[in-house]
């Protein structure tokens, strides 16, 4: 049975969405409150709340709540573990590819 890593699994599951790696990419510019990306990205502040949520949970955002105002800010995660992976899965692509590309030289020559 393949083992898959439950950390990978909530990352992967988290930048899967759109939404959630737009979110990312605005909180990497600078934090904002849950309030701000429901508006910028055209959302109620319960569908946000869900987003940032999941995004929480992968550590890719911490939040923070101050009065009645949740900031969000980027999480710690280095994605070390996960680049390691695709970097893994890009080299066996590449590898039967190679494979196919060296089997392709060796049969033209078979051609009429």
């Amino acid at each position: 049975m393949v083992q898959y890593s439950s950390d990978l699994d909530s990352v992967f599951a988290a930048v899967a969405d759109g939404t959630r790696r737009g979110i990312l990419e605005r909180l990497g510019r600078r934090e904002a409150s849950i309030s701000e990306l429901a508006e910028q990205f055209d959302m109620t502040l319960t569908g946000m709340k869900k987003h940032v949520q999941l995004l929480e949970e992968a550590g890719l955002v911490r939040t923070q709540k101050i009065g009645r105002v949740r900031t969000c800010t980027l999480g710690t995660r280095r994605l070390t573990a996960e680049a390691a992976w695709i970097a893994k899965y890009h080299q066996m692509l590449e590898a039967q590819l190679d494979s196919l590309g060296a089997f392709l030289e060796r049969t033209k020559g078979d051609q009429p």
